[in-house]
């Protein structure tokens, strides 16, 4: 089967990868660099599993740069482009994944199109008036960063809505691709869109229910580590997920509670709205508290959320950084992954030893081995060493 897989970021370079094992995958990505890096078998995002597939595995994977000939001649058209949510205009911009639909339903109107970018309910269904002819489906997906490959070929379950032939053939690659079997749930495609905000954003409520623990911890003297290790042993509840954090961020949390809240827009609801506050509250709790220590340079020891990822967006350190910068104090960047020599008009310090050596108090949203020299300056609410 020929097959486009349009964006190579997590998501996408991860289905190109389970889909290229047994079938012809055709890569597309309007980034040079990433197409470049593809095509010589490097993986341009910090993944084991991807880094070592692509070095050493057989797949029948080439990658071009966008254009509508790239789809000549597919059987299945998976978009995986990078989608958004802005909270000044209460609108999520799926504009990406709508330009993919336009030119597939005009270079490729036979193809089956999964969707696999975030986007928000009633999407599909709207894009099916649009596009009519075209047996589109949606298949959220559930993967950690830094674990892409590894989720994609371990899958926790496989959803797909929409049309049911169109659904299950799409199901089934998935499943052929993954090394262990899974749970398979062909629903609606609005109840498919639903899932993946709904599962995301418990997520996100469970992050913040430790954080705000450990926030009332730090204000009455109390031993976290003690408290979520006592709440945990409640079964019902559980050790996972539990390990306090300057708060969520990365590519699905922060969007998914933000959309799923602009969901919610005619229905009555507190909890939702709750999550999405808490987590800017826990960025102005762990400001304060690095505040009463008086330092005068903070260093920021890595930007991405966690070990094993190379992603930054919307770190919630980031958040941290601007609220001290905000009130005058100095913030240098410790960020290997970083290119630039500024970010937010602060430092970056390529030398190690130079940064802990200027850096009066050390930030680290997860702490690492190379730490271990400088205990006395780092500044972490990570209470078990993992994410």
């Amino acid at each position: 089967m020929k097959i486009v897989v349009v964006g190579l970021g997590y998501v996408g370079l991860a289905n190109a990868v389970i889909l290229a094992q047994r079938h012809q995958v055709v890569a597309v990505d309007v980034d040079a660099r990433r197409v470049e890096m593809v095509n010589a078998r490097q993986s341009p995002i910090e993944d084991a599993e991807l880094e070592d597939y692509l070095a050493h595995r057989e797949l029948d994977l080439r990658a071009v740069q966008a254009s509508p000939e790239a789809y000549d001649g597919a059987e299945l058209v998976v978009i995986s482009t990078p989608t958004n949510y802005d909270p000044d205009r209460n609108y999520f911009d799926t504009s990406t994944v709508e330009s993919v639909l336009a030119d597939v339903a005009a270079a490729a109107p036979d193809a089956v199109v999964a969707v696999k970018s975030t986007i928000p309910v009633g999407f599909t269904d709207r894009m099916h008036q649009v596009h009519p002819d075209l047996a589109l489906v949606f298949s959220p997906e559930f993967l950690r960063e830094g674990k892409a490959l590894w989720d994609n070929l371990h899958p926790s379950r496989i959803v797909v809505g929409g049309p049911e032939h169109a659904a299950k053939m799409f199901a089934d690659l998935l499943a052929e691709g993954a090394l262990d079997e899974a749970p398979v749930l062909l629903t609606g495609a609005k109840e498919a869109e639903a899932i993946k905000l709904f599962a995301n954003t418990y997520l996100a409520m469970r992050v913040a229910y430790f954080n705000e623990l450990d926030s009332y911890a730090l204000a009455h003297g109390i031993d976290s580590r003690q408290v979520i290790e006592g709440v945990g042993l409640d079964p019902r509840i559980g050790t996972h997920y539990n390990n306090p954090s300057f708060g969520y961020g990365g590519y699905c949390l922060p969007k998914d509670t933000k959309q799923l809240l602009a969901n919610y827009r005619d229905v009555p609801q507190t909890l939702i709205k709750a999550i999405v506050e808490s987590n800017t509250t826990r960025k102005d709790v762990i400001a304060d508290d690095v505040l009463r220590r008086g330092p005068k340079v903070v260093g920021l020891f890595r930007l991405a959320m966690k070990e094993g990822s190379d992603n930054f967006r919307e770190s919630s350190i980031q958040g941290v950084m601007k609220r001290l910068k905000a009130k005058g104090i100095e913030v240098l960047v410790y960020e290997p992954n970083l290119d630039e020599r500024r970010l937010f008009n602060s430092e970056v310090v390529r030398d190690f030893e130079e940064f802990c050596e200027r850096s009066d108090l050390i930030l680290a949203n997860r702490l690492s081995p190379v730490l271990a020299g400088v205990e006395d300056k780092v500044y972490s609410r990570d209470l078990f060493g993992r994410d």
